[in-house]
């Protein structure tokens, strides 16, 4: 077991405040935790579906100081996951003197590669276990807890960057299509329009397009989306009419100059990420656009957002539309990356030299151009990544269009044959 330990201190006139966090490694050291884990994925195979659970334990304020919450942590760890999982401890102390505990578990063993699979009894048994050891320190614990659930950790990062989740997707279509319907009926119809498939048991399970999985509504979000909950607040609503304004504005007038036959037609990738941005929402920025329904399928990439928008610009600064311009600016970038890289090499030559290490100026200056280096490096890899994002992604939006394409149309002609139908009859 590694373990590491930083702490920061504020202060000011009127007050002092202080932050101390302590983060150790189980089964992998601290400051490499994220290599050493992805070292086990690509052992056995396995670097796809996700990426590690995250879990939180929480104090009573004043009960306990950081040293000791960190030690509980660490205990809690070792003994639900410490036997076959690389895990992080990072215990958090903030200025309300609010102290907890996280935990991030990569999803594969280092011993026989097998996933792990939460379920509710480890959620159980790690309440349990975090009771024991509250109660074997005199700490307070929570009698009768009501059920919960841990997130993944890449939803409990989404939400903290305050990123859309798919979570937080389907529970806003939920509450979309409640304050909408006046039946329950209604309700149904309305997700399905959504491209929702549905199934009704004990629990409503919905479907969104393109997804494998169903997701049960009262397990995942709560008893307020049962079915009973759902009609009672749909029952429960009033509708209220809303006057419209007699006042009309007068339309704007705006004089161009020029010819539209003169501007050159966006095409190809950048004429395929405008669209697809533009459908989103994500374009314009200035100019929000009027709240629309967004295809389900499409949704998915808003948790993507600010990578759709680099790729965009990117897309837009170097005039790249198809894919031979797009390696070939690939190409050059890496070229650009591997001579930064030599030139860097020589500096870190220099800094080792004898000369250098007894001149502090000279030490300093050759410093600052490695940061330098460093810094154009991550620019330009980021490039190179965003680069071969768009060659997948672009093949992803344009099935994307297909799929919104083809079941649009089967739902005309199911439309037009269930009005022939009618006029029979």
């Amino acid at each position: 077991m590694q373990q590491g330990k930083t702490t920061k201190i504020d202060t000011d006139d009127e007050n002092v405040s202080v932050i101390q966090r302590f983060v150790s490694g189980v089964n992998c050291s601290a400051s490499t935790a994220r290599d050493e884990m992805l070292a086990v994925k690509r052992r056995f195979g396995k670097e796809n579906g996700v990426v590690a659970y995250h879990g939180y334990q929480s104090f009573a304020p004043g009960e306990v100081n950081p040293q000791t919450a960190h030690e509980i942590g660490l205990k809690l760890a070792q003994k639900l996951w410490g036997n076959g999982y690389q895990v992080i401890v990072a215990t958090h102390l903030d200025q309300e003197s609010h102290i907890h505990n996280h935990f991030v578990v990569n999803t594969v063993s280092f011993k026989d590669g097998k996933r792990y699979h939460r379920t509710e009894k480890d959620y159980f048994d790690m309440q349990k276990e975090s009771d024991r050891l509250c109660r074997e320190y005199g700490l307070s614990v929570i009698e009768n807890p009501q059920r919960g659930k841990s997130k993944h950790y890449g939803e409990w990062k989404a939400e903290q960057d305050s990123r859309p989740t798919w979570r937080g997707i389907i529970r806003a279509d939920m509450d979309s299509a409640i304050r909408r319907s006046k039946t329950e009926k209604q309700f149904f119809h309305f997700l399905k329009e959504m491209g929702y498939e549905i199934k009704i048991g004990r629990d409503i399970s919905v479907r969104p397009l393109g997804k494998e999985r169903f997701f049960r509504l009262a397990r995942n979000l709560g008893e307020e989306y049962s079915i009973g909950e759902i009609r009672r607040r749909i029952l429960s609503q009033r509708f209220l009419k809303l006057s419209v304004s007699s006042y009309v504005s007068r339309p704007k007038k705006y004089t161009l100059r020029g010819s539209f036959k003169k501007i050159r037609k966006v095409t190809g990738f950048r004429a395929l990420y405008f669209h697809y941005c533009y459908l989103l929402g994500i374009f314009p920025k200035k100019r929000p656009l009027k709240k629309r329904s967004v295809p389900i399928l499409f949704r998915e990439d808003l948790i993507r957002a600010k990578e759709l928008s680099d790729e965009a610009r990117l897309l837009v600064k170097h005039r790249i539309d198809t894919s031979e311009q797009l390696l070939d600016f690939q190409s050059k970038t890496e070229s650009e990356i591997d001579e930064i890289t030599s030139q860097r090499k020589q500096l870190y030559k220099v800094l080792r030299s004898k000369n250098t290490v007894q001149d502090g100026e000279i030490k300093m200056e050759v410093k600052e151009k490695i940061s330098a280096f460093n810094a154009e490096l991550k620019k330009l890899r980021y490039q190179v990544k965003l680069c071969k994002d768009i060659i997948v992604r672009s093949e992803q939006i344009k099935e994307k269009f297909k799929t919104i394409h083809e079941d649009t149309e089967n739902q005309r002609k199911e439309r037009e044959k269930d009005e022939q139908f009618r006029g029979r009859g």
